[in-house]
């Protein structure tokens, strides 16, 4: 039998000997500068932080967990006061558009993929920089140069599908949803209202040219803070009868247009060879109504097409995934996950003819 040695317990009066010598701030005591240098590099105050853990790695680093009185408060509450406020800012009211060309046959496809607002990386590092504003910027010019491609065709609608890994983080401690940590540029309460406010920029520019329909699909980097996004940015436009949402929790989405049938997904869930059937099983009528039937998927940031063809030899279902604006950080970088072409895209179905163009604007 094994034979450990005695359990040390603590009397009463040594216990309250430790109580009386607690510090009671991060005043270093021993001359150790470690934690100083590591606040001051992260431009946190010492009267903010709450509590320090601290470790030295293998080849004697120091390393700390440092927990502030901005994490500790931050709830759920603040984030919707915040924007409570970003609203009213912004009366949400607008006017009606009028439409000239009633005999317009044609939806518009915009997918900005996989915006990652938040995310960091550094252009020395990976050779590609991206930070917040390198994001809303690309996303707006993206915008305006799809638009610009698609100036031919009568557009009768939009569908703007939004979700996909907007927010890079999903916590305050710059964390995925599985708790991944990430690089980060600014606090994930400003990466929320800085997507709210570039999703209604896109909405307010998309509504002139016809009446969106906003599909959402859940994430993997940010599956409980993109959900609150989407319904934050229902209730902007909560009295514009020309919006209209589709932001449920569920994973699979789908859409028809006259003969065409979409499904949106980001991607991180059914298996790909899975997804034509599963269309058919899921949305049995709107299959049996369609001729022209696609799924466009994300998650990747790279372009991947498969058609499947049925026994007519015309096209069943094409799935695809769909290009990313976003920048390469430092993990993707050093495994080489680099040199795909950045870019946002659209397309253009044609109410009887199925998809009859392909939009890319590229970075």
């Amino acid at each position: 039998m094994k034979k450990y040695g005695k359990r040390l317990r603590l009397s009463k009066e040594e216990v309250e000997m430790v109580y009386e010598n607690r510090a009671e701030s991060t005043t270093n005591i021993n001359g150790n500068t470690a934690l100083d240098i590591h606040l001051a590099d992260r431009g946190i105050k010492k009267d903010d932080v709450v509590s320090v853990k601290h470790w030295q790695s293998a080849n004697g680093e120091y390393r700390f967990s440092i927990v502030t009185k901005e994490d500790i408060n931050a709830n759920e509450n603040d984030m919707l006061d915040k924007i409570s406020d970003f609203i009213e800012n912004h009366s949400p009211h607008y006017p009606s558009v009028k439409r000239e060309n009633k005999d317009a046959n044609h939806l518009l496809v915009i997918n900005p993929a996989d915006i990652h607002i938040g995310k960091y990386a550094n252009g020395v590092e990976t050779g590609d920089g991206y930070d917040v504003e390198t994001a809303c910027m690309r996303v707006l010019e993206g915008l305006e140069g799809l638009i610009y491609k698609a100036g031919g065709f009568d557009i009768e609608k939009i569908l703007f599908c939004i979700g996909n890994d907007v927010l890079h983080i999903d916590n305050v401690y710059n964390q995925t949803t599985a708790g991944t940590g990430q690089d980060v540029d600014g606090k994930w309460w400003e990466h929320f209202e800085v997507a709210l406010a570039l999703y209604v920029k896109c909405i307010e520019i998309l509504r002139e040219i016809a009446p969106v329909d906003v599909v959402h699909s859940m994430s993997n980097h940010d599956y409980q803070s993109g959900f609150h996004l989407a319904h934050a940015l229902k209730s902007w436009f909560r009295n514009d009868r020309d919006i209209t949402f589709d932001i449920s929790v569920a994973h699979r989405k789908y859409y028809k247009y006259g003969k065409n049938l979409i499904g949106l997904e980001h991607g991180d869930g059914a298996k790909m060879g899975n997804l034509p059937l599963m269309m058919a099983q899921e949305k049995p009528t709107m299959w049996s109504e369609t001729k022209y039937r696609y799924w466009y998927l994300h998650h990747l940031h790279h372009k991947v097409k498969h058609k499947w063809l049925d026994a007519k030899d015309f096209i069943g279902v094409t799935v695809e995934y769909m290009r990313s604006p976003s920048g390469t950080d430092s993990w993707h970088s050093r495994k080489g996950y680099v040199g795909v072409p950045k870019a946002v895209e659209g397309f253009l179905h044609e109410k009887t003819s199925g998809q009859v163009a392909r939009l890319v604007h590229y970075f």
